[in-house]
Order: structure tokens, then sequence, then C-alpha cells
């Protein structure tokens, strides 16, 4: 019989450092570096360092920001192959110490950070306020877009790309069962059914088991990363794993309320504050996202995550289009105008080339808008 594994914690702290450290070679030099979800929520060798990049103040040129973000990035993949997977993509925020702060992070994002770099004190001070401050109308739509985009055949284990895994690719293959369909959707019923927002996948799975699901819950925390299931020594084929998550996920779902119907949750406090920030927060690293995408590290693949760029820009799209409403104010207006050059529909290289040329032909208004609430 296989052992179970004791932990990887120091694979990620290791590659959070190095990757700090590639930050800092190319002038990047964060307050804070943090990256989504606990450190028992990664699992060696298959899940990626989700990165968020805090600094003491907006640069000066946020694209020659990202110019040198993408070039710290692919300097830190080079160093390692198998970093062409554990450091999937470039940063997927960029906020400042001010609009923490400032309480303009959406706080179920928040309640995942986890420290690569910077100080744990005031980090866990964010942490406890967000987990703290009352449940809106933001929490709900947080929770149940993870559903959504799951849920009822939408999660196709197909769309889960294999080109840049290099090891163990049948427990990848468990892995994306476990830890990125039945894992997420755990997490978001579990705050769901509770209210609380959960800090991460490992603790849902650990935490929230209602009566009859404890024995699925252990079962996918066993599942989560690579090797046979512990307790019987064989390996389950792939179409088994999905349909015991199907009949998880289900069992799971009677316990979470039925949507509410609009009028039983508030909007947070500085809802539109916050939606500005969260959108800009992910359109600041884009830039840098696109460079390494167009122009990866030899042996790198990254023309899935070409095709993921649709969904982000879609949905800051809709943001902005409901930030700008009617136009009638500076702020609407330079919402609207960062809209109209965002690119619509489907992505390709091709796209992420032309939305380059059009970001640097309109650069003032990109930079306005990026750092319009950073100070």
């Amino acid at each position: 019989m296989t052992p179970a594994p004791t932990t990887t914690l120091p694979l990620y702290e290791v590659l959070g450092a190095q990757y700090e450290r590639a930050l800092a070679r190319h002038g990047i030099n964060a307050a804070m570096l943090t990256h989504k979800w606990q450190r028992a929520d990664l699992r060696a060798p298959h899940s990626d360092l989700d990165v968020r990049v805090l600094l003491e103040s907006a640069p000066a040129d946020w694209r020659e920001w990202n110019h040198h973000l993408a070039a710290a990035h692919a300097d830190a993949v080079i160093r390692e192959p198998r970093n062409r997977r554990l450091l999937e993509h470039p940063p997927g925020f960029a906020f400042t110490l001010a609009e923490v702060h400032q309480r303009r992070i959406s706080p179920p994002e928040l309640a995942t950070w986890s420290l690569i770099h910077g100080h744990e004190p005031t980090l866990q001070r964010w942490k406890s306020h967000a987990q703290m401050v009352p449940w809106t109308r933001q929490d709900e739509r947080f929770y149940r877009g993870i559903l959504d985009s799951r849920l009822n055949g939408r999660y196709q284990l197909a769309a889960d790309s294999v080109d840049n895994v290099s090891e163990d690719l049948p427990g990848y293959r468990r892995h994306c069962v476990a830890w990125h369909y039945l894992a997420p959707c755990w997490f978001a019923a579990a705050s769901l059914a509770t209210r609380t927002r959960c800090p991460g996948k490992s603790a849902a799975l650990t935490q929230w088991h209602p009566a009859g699901l404890e024995r699925h819950a252990e079962m996918f925390l066993r599942h989560a990363g690579s090797g046979p299931p512990y307790e019987t020594g064989r390996t389950p084929a792939i179409r088994d794993l999905l349909r015991a998550a199907h009949i998880a996920l289900d069992a799971a779902m009677h316990q979470v309320p039925a949507p509410a119907d609009g009028a039983e949750f508030e909007e947070a406090e500085g809802s539109r504050a916050m939606a500005w920030t969260m959108t800009a927060g992910m359109l600041r690293v884009r830039v840098a996202r696109w460079l390494y995408y167009l122009d990866p590290p030899r042996g790198a693949i990254t023309g899935y995550l070409i095709t993921r760029e649709a969904k982000e820009l879609r949905a800051a799209t809709e943001v902005l289009r409901s930030l700008a409403s009617d136009g009638s104010t500076p702020e609407q207006s330079l919402a609207a105008r960062m809209a109209d050059i965002l690119p619509a529909g489907p992505t390709t290289a091709a796209v992420l080339r032309d939305a380059l040329t059009q970001w640097a032909r309109h650069h003032a208004l990109v930079e306005d808008f990026l750092s319009a609430h950073a100070a």
C-alpha cells in the first residue's frame, strides 16, 4: 500500500521565494505578495501558484511595469521546466496597499489569500476583517458564479489542458476532477450554506460535511493529489471519479439555499468602489499576461490560456458598462471609454496583439483608468 504523502508545502514556499526574487531582478519590489487559496490547497506537482501583487503605490507607467512583470515571469519559468505548470500564468491581480486599507478588495477574494512575502500580521488583520463584514449580495454572486460555471454539465474535463503537465498525467486528470471541479463547488456550497467566507477548498472539505457527506469529503481529499486512493491501493478510472463527484455535489447542493430574490441581501458598503478596484486590479496585469502568452519561453504552451482570456475580458466589460451607466460623470465616462477598448468575443493571438496595439494607442486613457483610485 502506498503511504499517504506527508506535505507538499516546502515546494510552494521555495517557489514563492524564487518568484519574489525574479520580480526583484526585474525591478518589481512588491510590498506584499500573496497567492489565492490556503497552502494546503496547493497539491504538488499539479497546482499552480496564482499570485496577487501588492504595491506601495501605483507605478509611474503601468505599461512599462507590465513589460517588467512579463519578463520576470518568463525568467521564473525558464529556471525550472515544471514551472511551466506551477507558474502557469503571470499574476491575476495587482493592487496598492491603500486600496486594501480602504476596504476596496472583495472580501471573498481576500479571505482566500495566503502570504508569499510581506507582513503576516497585516495580512491576517485584512483577512479577519474580510470574514467579519456582513454577508452581502456580492458574496451571493461570487459563490453562485463558481457553481454556475461548473454544475449541470458545464465542467468539461477536456478543457483542463495538459499541455504544460510534465509529470504524472493520470494523477493530473484525477487532480482536475477533485480540485478543479469538486473542491471549488464544495467550497462555494459550504460558503453559501453557512454564509461564511471559506478560506479555501481544503478547509471546506475538512470542516463542512452535513450528515451523510463526510465520506464524500474524505474521499476527495485523498484524490486531490496524485497517486492511488490510499484505502484501496488502486487507481480509479477517471469516469468513475467523475461519477462520484457528480453524486457528491448533487447531495451537497441540497444543503444550499435557493437563490434569493435580490431583496434578502444588501449591497456591500462601497460596492461601486470595490467593483472598480477589482476590475482595475485584474486589468493592471493584462498586458503582462498577453506578452507572456504571445511570446512564451521555449517549451511553454499558452494557446489554451489565450482562449481563456475571453472570459475575464467579458466579465470586465460587463462591470465597466455597469459602472459607466449613463456616462454623466468623468468617472463614468472613463469606465465607458475603457470598456470600448477591451477585446470582445473569442480571444486569439491576433486579437491579443491588436489589443496591445490598441492599449498603446490609448495609453493615457489606460493609465488614467488603472490608477484612478490607486492612491
